[in-house]
C-alpha cells in the first residue's frame, strides 16, 4: 500500500491494543522508501517522515485528552498537505477526519495461531 500511495491520501489504523497497527505502518512506510526507524508517537502525537518519496504523517491520537489538541497541533495541514498521513487510534478524532479516507481494521484471529491477524481495507 505504501508504493501506491499518493499525496493527500489519509489512512485510518482500527485495532486493539497490540493488534500490530504500528508493525502495519513500519511496512506502509517502508513502501514509501522510508529506511529510519519507524515508532508510534504516543507521547508526541505526530511524527513527521521526510526521506521516502513523499512525506509520511505518522499520527497516534491515543491520548488525546480533547479534539482542540489536534488544532493546535495543526492537523489540517497534515491530513490534507502534499504527503501521506497515517493515524492509530483514528475513532477518537472521527469529527475531524476527512470523508475520503481509507479504513483498515486489523484484528487478531486466536482460531488460526496467535500471530494470525485480518486486516480489511475498506474506504476511498
Amino acid at each position: 500500500m505504501g508504493k501506491a500511495a499518493k499525496p493527500g491520501e489519509v489512512y485510518v489504523l482500527n485495532g486493539d491494543l497490540g493488534v500490530g497497527k504500528t508493525v502495519f505502518t513500519q511496512g506502509f512506510a517502508k513502501g514509501l522508501g522510508i529506511t529510519e526507524p519507524v515508532s508510534s508517537p504516543t507521547f508526541t502525537i505526530v511524527q513527521v517522515y521526510d526521506e521516502g518519496r513523499l512525506p509520511f504523517y505518522h499520527f497516534d491520537v491515543y491520548r488525546i485528552g480533547d479534539i482542540e489538541e489536534m488544532d493546535e497541533i495543526g492537523y489540517e495541514e497534515y491530513f490534507y498537505g502534499d504527503g501521506v498521513t497515517m493515524i492509530e487510534w483514528g475513532e477518537l478524532i472521527a469529527e475531524i477526519l476527512p470523508s475520503d479516507r481509507v479504513e483498515i481494521t486489523i484484528t487478531k484471529d486466536a482460531s488460526r495461531g496467535f500471530d494470525y491477524r485480518k486486516i480489511v481495507r475498506t474506504g476511498a
